[in-house]
């Protein structure tokens, strides 16, 4: 069994207790590594990238967390199984319903409050504050329904595309557009409003369409992610975190470092 782990006592008031987990993706730029093991499976470093993302969410102060599945779910389920904490609620999906649509099929089991959705498949390491603990500081519920880590585009390693966002010095958030490129690459956690789904048809769609109806109501902001993180894309970039990792357990290269915050929220 997975070693316990315990919030720490410094979660704050603010830290959503509950958190999606998006696995249920097929992996496909992934293959042949996702053939016979789904992706949020596979390890980085001896811990598996599912298992990485849970204790951190842990650590925030998460006690239940949801996670979605689709593609060799019985392995999941089965890892999961293993862990002492958080809760684990399954959101088992018959036919895949993307990021979008698999958030708002499991709205039932996420609750009235505003959740964490953390992609499963990401690996990062937090500056001198958890970033988990930062997102749950800097939201405001009374100005936000969407607050996305991001990670400056340029320093995202293992990334190689144009980025996401343009980003003010409030934390709001604009799309690329038609910009060549854009500052800043969403990293895969967020914290969301469940009444950004209010009225959405159930079925297949991403969440994109959800960010642009918080950028609609000016309501998408941003804070950017003070440590280092990995794109995990396809089996290059799988291996080259994994030799990066296994340098770190061998002392071999220092861990990888934080980087300053522009926009600090804690």
């Amino acid at each position: 069994m997975t070693a316990p782990h315990t919030a720490p006592e410094t979660a704050p008031e603010t830290a959503p207790e509950t958190a999606m987990l998006l696995a249920a993706g097929l992996g496909t730029r992934m293959r042949p590594l996702t053939g016979a093991a789904p992706k949020p499976l596979l390890e980085v470093g001896g811990r598996t990238m599912l298992d990485r993302t849970l204790d951190k969410a842990l650590e925030a102060g998460v006690t239940r967390a949801v996670v979605n599945t689709h593609h060799l779910a019985a392995q999941i389920e089965r890892r999961l199984a293993a862990r002492a904490a958080p809760e684990i609620v399954i959101s088992h999906e018959a036919e895949i319903l993307d990021t979008g649509g698999g958030v708002l099929n499991a709205l039932g089991l996420l609750g009235e409050a505003p959740f964490f959705v953390l992609n499963s498949d990401t690996v990062w390491e937090d500056g001198p504050t958890p970033a988990l603990h930062r997102l749950a500081v800097a939201w405001d519920p009374a100005r936000m329904d969407a607050l996305l880590l991001v990670h400056p585009t340029v320093a995202a390693t293992g990334y190689t595309g144009d980025g996401d966002f343009f980003m003010d010095i409030e934390g709001r958030l604009q799309r690329r557009g038609e910009a060549e490129i854009a500052p800043f690459v969403f990293t895969g956690s967020q914290i969301l409003s469940p009444a950004l789904f209010d009225g959405m048809a159930p079925g297949a769609f991403s969440l994109n369409r959800v960010y642009d109806r918080a950028l609609e109501r000016e309501r998408l902001y941003g804070i950017r992610h003070d440590g280092a993180w990995h794109h995990v894309g396809t089996p290059d970039s799988f291996e080259r975190v994994s030799r990066l990792y296994a340098h770190i357990a061998q002392g071999d290269a220092a861990a990888p470092p934080a980087q300053a915050d522009l926009f600090d929220a804690g």
